[in-house]
């Protein structure tokens, strides 16, 4: 029989006490979703009664108000990045990718929803709301819930992918988006 090292008594305790708080991941999971769902709500509401953008609203450098579904968007996105890299770089099966993982599965998912909303008719391809960017979004509609399948079913590998191509997409799509005349674009360059 062994002994746990110090290192094993220390993370053992610290676990203990996020427990002991009600932090477990389950309820940080829980948390997410929960306002991730109050946002889209809010969204579905919101564009029922006129839309997002109304008169009070901070004006980007580009003149154009900054709607809530370019802040939902951009809140969620900007997390995601990092997340989905070390999630993806990280050991594989364990606890904390699993729960990791579906965090940016939340993120990218509501990232994805929301850019919905950021197509307005008279921007994008030919003046109908959407562009080529779109296109990841509903690559990550897909491969996320293909990817939950997959690994759900054993096949590790095969998650693994599905996974991997919405990150790959959400850098794409975040290079694409600061293209000038584009929001971003507009935001950091003027």
């Amino acid at each position: 029989m062994t002994t746990p090292t110090t290192t094993e008594k220390s993370t053992k305790n610290a676990a203990q006490t996020v427990k002991q708080q009600g932090l477990t991941p389950q309820n940080i999971i829980l948390m997410v979703g929960a306002t991730i769902l109050a946002t889209l709500v809010a969204m579905a509401l919101s564009s029922l009664s006129g839309g997002f953008v109304s008169g009070s609203e901070q004006p980007a450098p580009s003149g154009r108000p900054i709607s809530l579904p370019v802040i939902i968007h951009l809140s969620t996105v900007v997390p995601a990045i990092p997340l989905g890299a070390y999630v993806l770089w990280r050991q594989k099966g364990d606890q904390l990718h699993k729960h990791l993982g579906r965090i940016w599965g939340l993120l990218m998912i509501t990232t994805a929803i929301a850019s919905f909303w950021i197509g307005r008719p008279g921007h994008g391809i030919g003046g109908s709301g959407f562009s080529f960017i779109h296109i990841f979004s509903v690559v990550t509609l897909v491969s996320i819930p293909y990817g939950i399948w997959q690994v759900r079913r054993g096949n590790v590998v095969e998650h693994y992918r599905a996974m991997q191509g919405p990150y790959i997409g959400l850098l794409i799509a975040g290079l694409f988006a600061f293209i000038p005349g584009r929001i971003m674009g507009s935001l950091v360059f003027g």
